[in-house]
Formats: C-alpha cells, sequence, structure tokens
C-alpha cells in the first residue's frame, strides 16, 4: 500500500499539473488581434502618364501628376497635380486639372481637390468651355463628374454661375446646375 505522504504529493503533482496546463491554455488562448498596418506609402512614381483605351484600342483617356503615391493598406493613389484628359470620337477632348488627387482602391472613384479646371477647346459645332470650381467627384469609367462647389463656366463671352454641377462628359454631353443658377 502507499504511504499517505506518497497519496498527498502525488496529489499535490497532479494539481499543480492540471493546474499549469489550465494556466497555459488561457494565456495562450488565442484571440483575433486585427493588426492595423499604417497608412504608409509603399511606393511612388513621379511624372507619370496612365492611357486607357477602349476595347477597339482607342484612347478613351490620360491621367498625369506630378507624384503619385500608392498605399498598400487601402489601395489608395493619392496625385499631386493630376491633369486627367477625356476623350471622345469627333469632339474635342476634356482637361481636367486639380491641385491634389485621390484614387480608390477600386479604381472607380477619383476625388480632385482644391481648385479644379475644366476646359474643352472649340472645334465646329462644338463650343469652346471653361469651367472652374473646387472639389470635383469623377467617375472616371464613366466619364461623370460632380461638385457641391461653387462652378463658374465660360463659353464665348457667355459666363454662367451656380452652385453644384453634375457633368456627364461624353456624348450626349450634358451638364446639370443644381442651385443658385445665374
Amino acid at each position: 500500500m502507499l504511504s499517505r505522504r506518497s497519496v498527498v504529493v502525488g496529489t499535490l503533482f497532479i494539481l499543480l499539473a492540471a493546474g499549469s496546463g489550465l494556466l497555459m491554455q488561457m494565456t495562450s488562448k488565442k484571440e483575433d488581434v486585427k493588426i492595423k498596418v499604417a497608412h504608409s506609402p509603399d511606393y511612388y512614381v513621379e511624372d507619370f502618364t496612365v492611357t486607357d483605351m477602349d476595347i477597339d484600342g482607342k484612347l478613351k483617356q490620360t491621367l498625369s501628376a506630378e507624384r503619385m503615391l500608392h498605399y498598400p493598406d487601402d489601395d489608395s493613389t493619392e496625385l499631386t497635380r493630376p491633369h486627367l484628359v477625356i476623350y471622345e470620337e469627333g469632339v474635342p477632348p476634356w482637361k481636367i486639372r486639380s491641385e491634389t488627387g485621390w484614387i480608390s482602391g477600386d479604381g472607380q472613384l477619383m476625388l480632385l481637390n482644391g481648385v479644379v479646371k475644366i476646359d474643352r477647346v472649340a472645334a465646329p459645332g462644338v463650343r469652346p468651355m471653361h469651367i472652374t470650381t473646387r472639389n470635383l467627384r469623377v467617375r472616371p469609367k464613366e466619364s461623370y463628374a460632380e461638385t457641391d462647389e461653387k462652378v463658374k463656366v465660360h463659353s464665348l463671352g457667355d459666363v454662367q454661375t451656380s452652385t453644384g454641377m453634375q457633368a456627364w462628359l461624353n456624348k450626349p454631353i450634358r451638364l446639370k446646375f443644381l442651385s443658385k443658377v445665374r
């Protein structure tokens, strides 16, 4: 038979081992901890131009900028002095410039920040147009742009102002002025 002392020591060892195992299990539980990646660029490009063609190989858009910074955490892109040109067959292109810009990770949204200038030169049957506004939201694949800011349009001596504008820059070209139109 086992002595009383052996049984007590054995029980203590068993309890100590079980307690240690339980303690290890509690402290080593894997929690769903999301590590936040810093919003810092992984690469940059200076003085670049990107060209977008349609399915038939015709020029659709070009985007250039002095500097581009790409952020891997949300796949977004920041631009310095972006210049977007939207082409449409048979009419002069729209040229859009701003101070800074931002492009969403999926490329569906472009924010042109600060002063934005939109220009189109004259052609037979096409009036020249110069539009000045601020903070333009652009959906590049749809050639659509909008702003809630003040807008000023110059065309052949005519001047029109409004607050807010929606612009469809492909045929049929339409500009919709949202409020305080003069």
